[in-house]
């Protein structure tokens, strides 16, 4: 009885490594947030460390959030997150539909083409022209189009709906479902998981994008809310400001408030993608 007690109580290593080691990767992680955000509360932060605001003030936020200049920039990004990824969502859902259809001739060649493009692309200059040519310059067609066809997120998306039942399938197509209808009515509600992590990895490359908007567009009336941003942030393009406040400080509140809407998201989300994270990496 004894030998069986210490074998009990034995602790193990592996966890206690694991756990420490997560811990870490955390503070890692968490540790410049909140310098951030404690810097975007403080008036008079500096580039230190501090965990706690000198002088509390929320000023910055009151600049950033009442300048009329960023109000068209915001709605724009709000614009291209909700279009686009609408459309990566469609694109992915549907060609992942496609490529799960056994009975199509050439199935397996369209899926290795489009795997091919996922190790080489036409590269920076050549997707320029190839935008030009197509006149989508200076448009939110040129940054909303090329972002949505995203192959990594079809896949996942195909591999999510390779682990559906067949019979499922069978039995659609015997109560003279067409396929179709079997894909809005049987392969869709039973993606809530995958659409919803999916969806969530396409909002948020829309709404970071800076690269696309200031490649294919010139225009000040079409810049997006990063764009405006980096102004503030890069460029020192600050509201007008008192002494009060430091320019920091107001950089600061900027970089919170282009992470606020999915803080805010998130949470709501978080179910579904908690579920979402292993499609399709598991088949019965």
């Amino acid at each position: 009885m004894s030998n069986t007690n210490k074998k009990k109580k034995k602790i193990k290593a592996f966890p206690i490594f694991n756990t420490i080691l997560f811990i870490i990767i955390a503070l890692i992680i968490m540790i410049p947030i909140w310098k951030v955000l404690v810097d975007s509360i403080d008036a008079a932060s500096g580039y230190g460390m501090s965990l706690w605001p000198n002088q509390f003030t929320l000023g910055g936020y009151k600049l950033i959030i009442t300048r009329d200049s960023l109000y068209r920039p915001f709605l724009i990004s709000c614009v291209i997150t909700v279009a686009g990824t609408f459309l990566g969502l469609l694109l992915s859902t549907l060609g992942a539909y496609v490529l799960i259809q056994w009975e199509m001739p050439g199935r397996s060649f369209f899926a290795y083409m489009l795997l091919f493009t996922m190790i080489f692309n036409g590269g920076m200059i050549p997707t320029y022209l190839v935008i030009r040519r197509l006149g989508m310059l200076n448009t939110l067609w040129a940054v909303i189009l090329p972002l949505s066809i995203n192959v990594y997120n079809l896949v996942l998306m195909r591999n999510f709906f390779e682990g559906i039942p067949s019979s499922l399938f069978e039995a659609a197509a015997i109560d003279g479902c067409s396929p179709m209808g079997t894909f809005f009515r049987i392969v869709l509600p039973l993606s809530k998981a995958a659409l919803a992590s999916i969806g969530l990895m396409f909002a948020v490359t829309f709404w970071n994008d800076y690269t696309n908007i200031k490649i294919y567009v010139t225009k000040n009336s079409l810049y997006n809310f990063q764009m405006k941003l980096r102004g503030l942030i890069v460029d020192n393009d600050l509201p007008t400001t008192n002494d009060k406040i430091s320019d920091n400080t107001i950089k600061n509140a900027a970089i919170i408030v282009a992470i606020i809407p999915f803080m805010i998201i998130y949470p709501f989300c978080q179910d579904y993608f908690v579920q979402g994270v292993n499609v399709g990496a598991v088949k019965e």
